[in-house]
């Protein structure tokens, strides 16, 4: 079972677009873009979905609480943190972009961090990359593969490690990417996100990103 007790949850209905928060996560919370089960959480999230302010495309996606429902925002120096995932990638939208997992900044429109499923409809199976902000002020990520060949509906892990040091590594499908960000991240509260983040806003209703996670454990080690 998913200990949803530091999270809350963002859905694509409404204006602006409703949050669901801890407390009602764990009553057990289901809808039509987020399922709770005993060994799963299904999150989907159609194209035409409403989205948050400044984003283009729509979400389903957990953001990092304290356990009485508070944003948890942190400084990466101050612990070893940790974002480990298990799911399968059920479903995307046209564009075949879904994002999975983020490090993102607070109060700004730019993350630290998307991990990124795309597939590919010549090869039938999808990649995961890592888009990066080494610093801050960067305008925009680099792209970096982390793994190759994973198909629709295959169970795979991602870890997800930012160390006090600044050392940003990701592991997906037994393979690990890795590399130094900038220190003026340093003073900039952060937060991990986790979901599905559509990367398409055109198409019909049944269009969009669906992903089922069996596993998602957060982990700030103090040093």
């Amino acid at each position: 079972m998913i200990d949803l007790g530091s999270w809350n949850l963002s859905i694509p209905v409404g204006s602006p677009p409703a949050t669901v928060e801890t407390k009602q996560l764990l009553k057990g919370y289901d809808g039509k873009y987020f399922k709770s089960g005993s060994s799963s959480i299904v999150f989907w999230s159609p194209v035409t979905g409403s989205k948050t302010a400044n984003a283009i495309y729509p979400r389903s996606e957990l953001r990092e609480t304290w356990s009485n429902g508070e944003l948890h925002n942190w400084f990466y120096p101050d612990a070893d943190n940790y974002l480990n995932a298990k799911l399968q990638v059920n479903q995307v939208p046209s564009s075949g972009k879904v994002v999975i997992g983020q490090i993102h900044a607070y109060e700004s429109t730019q993350p630290l961090l998307k991990v990124e499923y795309q597939y590919k409809n010549a090869t039938g199976s999808g990649n995961i990359v890592a888009k990066v902000r080494f610093h801050p002020n960067d305008k925009k990520s680099r792209v970096f593969t982390v793994a190759e060949d994973i198909p629709l509906n295959e169970t795979f892990n991602y870890i997800i490690r930012l160390s006090p040091g600044g050392m940003l590594n990701v592991t997906a499908h037994n393979m690990n990417w890795h590399e130094r960000i900038s220190e003026t991240w340093q003073v900039k509260p952060l937060y991990f996100k986790a979901g599905v983040y559509t990367q398409d806003n055109t198409g019909y209703t049944s269009e969009g990103g669906k992903a089922t996670f069996f596993n998602l454990d957060i982990d700030h080690n103090k040093t």
